[in-house]
């Protein structure tokens, strides 16, 4: 009765607020929080209630995966509607973040946990060439297939890769990246991943089209890496490097650059400096569900970083909105694969996929998180021209 009485008094409270959601418990009744309702949440159980107080975008995307909530409605009413709850339902204390101890061991559970659910899975909703990161979107009206080919070119373009390059891509994925440099831009690449399944596909996608003179994928861990690159690029892999090892990544990719060599840096950072967390409690769900022990950093904690392990930043591009439009894509495209994921994954895992896509999306949008792209060479090299036209040259 006490839960049930300060659940009474927060949907009345939510009522001021015009909130297109309707709340229906497990006894048949029913709140509707706004003139009209276009999301239904169901609570399974009195269980439930204490997800509502306070209701942080964690505690409700936690009710959800577990089935302690069920949701109706279209995804963007959902996300509006979990948003207002989440805004308008109790202050959110935004917090410093926990300072997370990485090993080699649970690193590579990390990866495991997030990037081996299945090949398949991955294949329904992400492009043909399976790029799991940010799109480079010359118009609103790019396709993500050419929004990736365009992110791909335009990494190799900015490291200025030349046939013979030898080119080292931490955090391969399914290779498109590596492909991608040696058949266009002649270059002779390592990919290295902790991913076994993206290992085998990687492998099986390089022998199908030629290119294995000229490419090589590792599961290998970026510390464990011996020899000298002349280009290094890392894409959407230092989020799970923790913030108390970044000198030492970035010493490692200095270590691993040969003179005049160039690395580009592809990352997703926090917004705010002083929490490094997103409001109403989003980062926590993240981190529970989707990227176990995986941590943001500002991009200014990035840059200084840098600098101490004597590289030295000379191009800084925000890739925010093309995240956001990259994000939306997905979320559709696993959205119209439903069925067929929720098969291959499982309902929990499904439901976990499903929140994370659209609610980054959402996040980006709203600037709860950023993502940049940072180039960089050792510190006072002199490698690349002195203006920035050969980006964009034909």
């Amino acid at each position: 009765m006490f839960w049930q009485k300060r659940f009474d008094d927060f949907a009345e409270r939510m009522r001021r607020y015009d909130l297109p959601l309707r709340l229906e418990l497990w006894n048949g009744r029913a709140f509707d929080l706004g003139a009209i309702p276009r999301v239904t949440v169901r609570l399974t159980s009195a269980t439930a209630l204490r997800y509502f107080l306070p209701p942080t975008l964690d505690n409700l995307g936690h009710a959800y995966v577990e089935g302690d909530i069920d949701v109706d409605g279209a995804l963007p009413d959902i996300l509006d509607a979990a948003v207002g709850l989440a805004e308008h339902g109790g202050k959110y204390h935004r917090h410093a973040p926990q300072i997370v101890r990485h090993t080699r061991k649970l690193d590579a559970e990390a990866i495991h946990y997030h990037y081996d659910v299945s090949n398949e899975f991955y294949s329904h909703w992400l492009d043909d060439n399976m790029v799991y990161s940010c799109g480079y979107f010359r118009t609103g009206q790019d396709s993500l297939e050419t929004a990736q080919l365009q992110k791909l070119d335009h990494i190799l373009t900015k490291l200025r890769v030349r046939p013979g390059d030898r080119l080292l891509d931490i955090g391969c994925g399914w290779g498109a990246l590596v492909m991608r440099a040696a058949e266009k831009f002649g270059a002779h690449a390592v990919g290295i991943t902790l991913s076994t399944n993206q290992y085998e596909l990687a492998k099986e996608r390089i022998a199908r089209a030629g290119l294995s003179d000229r490419c090589e994928v590792r599961v290998e861990d970026y510390r464990d890496v011996s020899g000298s690159f002349d280009r290094i690029s890392s894409v959407g892999m230092f989020e799970h490097v923790g913030l108390k090892n970044l000198r030492g990544y970035f010493t490692r990719m200095r270590e691993l650059l040969a003179d005049d060599g160039v690395v580009l840096n592809h990352g997703i950072t926090a917004a705010d400096p002083d929490s490094l967390e997103t409001p109403f409690g989003g980062g926590n769900f993240i981190q529970h569900y989707v990227f176990p022990h995986g941590e943001l950093p500002h991009i200014g904690l990035v840059l200084q970083e840098m600098a101490a392990a004597g590289l030295e930043a000379v191009d800084v591009e925000s890739l925010r909105r093309h995240y956001a439009m990259t994000l939306r894509h997905w979320a559709a495209r696993f959205e119209a694969a439903g069925s067929v994921l929720r098969e291959l994954a499982g309902e929990r895992r499904w439901r976990i996929w499903r929140m994370y896509l659209a609610g980054c999306a959402h996040g980006f949008e709203q600037h709860w998180m950023s993502i940049y792209q940072v180039q960089a060479v050792k510190a006072g090299d002199a490698v690349l021209p002195l203006t920035r036209d050969y980006l964009y040259a034909t």
